[in-house]
């Protein structure tokens, strides 16, 4: 049943101060209008914020809240262009409008509040140097993790630390599909239809499956946490199509759980500033702490010193979980100006202060262990010959364990020590060749 809201807490109430204009009203927009309309038991600085203008693509449509109609319009840029409005929130996704927006929005000196990660991905320099020639906040800890407080804590919190490496479950619909294949021995499109019909995956689910949201979201953890811009092209990208229910019931019987893992870690080489920077399903120990963040849920663990490690776990999606972040960045740039004014001498600890970029290792030199799964004639010394291609380009083997027969062929998996990633691509070059080997279905990393 829809909620008419005329009054309480809108544009005209002049108990309230800061007005925001909200781009999109979709359920992160109308979870967001839900707390602003009723603060009640929650901070006393949401009565003085009010919702001034609401834009949508439809004025027609039904809405849970029912909005005073002055407040709606289609046209979005009267919005950012609004004398009236103090914060413009950015809720379309998307790469455009929403990049032009926000940057129309800056120009006429408002600040953003944005839980779009593709475009902060693609777009952040642009759009925090215009942020910083004007004086505004641009915030977005509803870009990474939903309702977990991962963006600001890095900002701030973990500020006095040395951050060595940030690594986590950053897309609920893959690690959902991955949690669900792992109980029910399920395969990938089974469990992907499955997610579609329930709705915690989109219709086209490219974004999430080939790691391109969390590519995203590491992009952007890592400019954070390792104080330097990331060029999102930078990040390797691997998604979740090739893993098979026979790899995730192996893994399980290796002490496993296959988790697709988006990772930005120090390199740690001497007068080196490169990252590893890069998202691919990843065989993580049972015993290790994100092998327990399962379905829809997120979980980022952040490594420093000297804090040792911290781990954020949550809801990574959903209307209500969002528009909490939402929310906390408008709350914080209310509470700047209440104290501060319209001063342009931003806040250190909430803008984007670094101009360099990081620079980022390229994968050969990735040092990582690695599982990998072979069909094989069933023939004398395929297991020698295996170990022997292995040996000859510096790769040492932690286990080798023939499964089982397929068909006329034996399967064996390999799990490797740490190597380098170029000479074990050179020894499967080698492998692929040997007369024994029918096929390689499976290569994954392992934590």
């Amino acid at each position: 049943m829809a909620i008419s809201i005329f009054c309480v807490g809108l544009a005209g109430d002049k108990s309230v101060t800061f007005k925001i204009g909200l781009l999109g009203f979709g359920v992160v927009g109308t979870g967001t209008a839900k707390i602003l309309l009723d603060p009640f038991g929650r901070h006393p600085v949401l009565k003085e914020i009010t919702i001034g203008r609401v834009g949508v693509r439809s004025l027609d449509k039904p809405r849970e809240i029912e909005l005073s109609p002055h407040l709606l319009t289609t046209d979005l840029e009267s919005i950012v262009t609004d004398p009236e409005i103090d914060i413009i929130v950015e809720l379309l996704g998307g790469l455009e409008p929403a990049r032009s927006l926000i940057l129309k929005a800056i120009a006429s000196g408002k600040h953003v509040v944005t839980a779009n990660k593709a475009v902060i991905a693609r777009f952040g320099d642009e759009i925090y140097a215009k942020a910083n020639e004007k004086g505004v906040y641009v915030l977005l800890e509803a870009a990474v993790g939903g309702g977990i407080p991962v963006i600001k804590p890095l900002k701030q919190s973990l500020g006095a630390n040395r951050i060595s490496s940030i690594m986590g479950i950053v897309n609920g619909t893959t690690n959902y599909i991955l949690t669900e294949m792992s109980q029910k021995g399920a395969d990938f499109s089974e469990v992907l239809a499955k997610a579609q019909e329930l709705g915690y995956a989109e219709a086209d689910p490219t974004a999430d499956v080939d790691g391109f949201d969390a590519a995203d979201k590491i992009a952007i953890l890592a400019s954070l946490g390792f104080g330097g811009r990331v060029k999102r092209e930078d990040v390797y990208c691997e998604g979740i199509r090739q893993v098979s229910a026979v790899d995730i019931a192996y893994a399980d019987r290796l002490g496993f759980v296959i988790k697709l893992l988006a990772i930005a870690k120090d390199t740690v080489k001497e007068d080196s500033d490169t990252l590893e920077l890069r998202v691919h399903p990843t065989l993580v120990p049972k015993n290790h702490p994100l092998a327990n963040a399962n379905g829809v849920y997120n979980a980022i663990l952040v490594e420093g010193e000297p804090l040792g490690q911290v781990m954020f776990y949550g809801p990574g999606a959903g209307g209500g979980p969002t528009a909490s972040a939402v929310v906390s960045d408008v709350m914080n740039i209310v509470g700047i100006l209440k104290s501060s004014g319209k001063t342009k001498e931003l806040d250190p600890l909430l803008s984007c202060v670094h101009q360099h970029y990081c620079q980022i290792a390229p994968m050969e030199d990735l040092s990582t262990r690695f599982y990998a799964r072979f069909l094989c004639r069933d023939v004398p010394g395929v297991i020698g010959h295996l170990g022997m291609a292995f040996g000859d380009h510096g790769v040492s083997l932690e286990s080798v364990v023939q499964i089982g027969i397929r068909g006329d062929l034996a399967e064996i998996v390999v799990v490797t020590h740490d190597v380098r990633e170029g000479n074990f691509r050179n020894a499967l070059a080698t492998i692929e060749s040997l007369e024994a080997i029918d096929s390689i279905p499976s290569i994954l990393r392992v934590l």
